[in-house]
């Protein structure tokens, strides 16, 4: 009987080694690292006072976990252009609130909607104190 516990044992321990050397292979969240997750938006102009990117969808990006906003202009074609901002509320300085007659909208993913304009302005500021 004590051959058949040690047999049992030993297979056991086998088993328990297996088992650990499948979980390290299986993907875990490694330690330390920057926060995760994106939210995407696209950019539509109703107007383009400067004449070179057009009206409607110019504009698709990311906000990163971190803040951090990734753009890409649509124009031009066929590959457009990437841009990387600190932030969102620096994208909306350099390329949104200077163009009011653009009558911008940015739209995310789930649904919520910035319009900047003349008759609509709309910033993340004002928001943010509307709140």
């Amino acid at each position: 009987m004590s051959e058949d516990n040690d047999e049992k044992s030993l297979q056991a321990e086998e088993q328990e080694k297996e088992r650990a050397a499948q979980d390290e292979l299986l993907p875990s969240a490694p330690p330390k690292l920057a926060a995760r997750g994106i939210r995407t938006f696209t950019v539509a102009r109703r107007f383009d006072e400067s004449g070179v990117s057009g009206t409607g969808v110019v504009i698709e990006g990311v906000v990163l976990a971190t803040g951090q906003c990734i753009v890409h202009w649509l124009y031009p074609p066929p590959r457009g252009g990437i841009a990387i901002f600190d932030s969102m509320n620096d994208f909306i300085k350099v390329h949104i609130g200077p163009h009011p007659a653009n009558k911008t909208i940015i739209t995310y993913q789930d649904g919520e909607q910035q319009t900047f304009g003349n008759d609509d302005e709309t910033t993340p500021e004002a928001q943010n104190e509307a709140e």
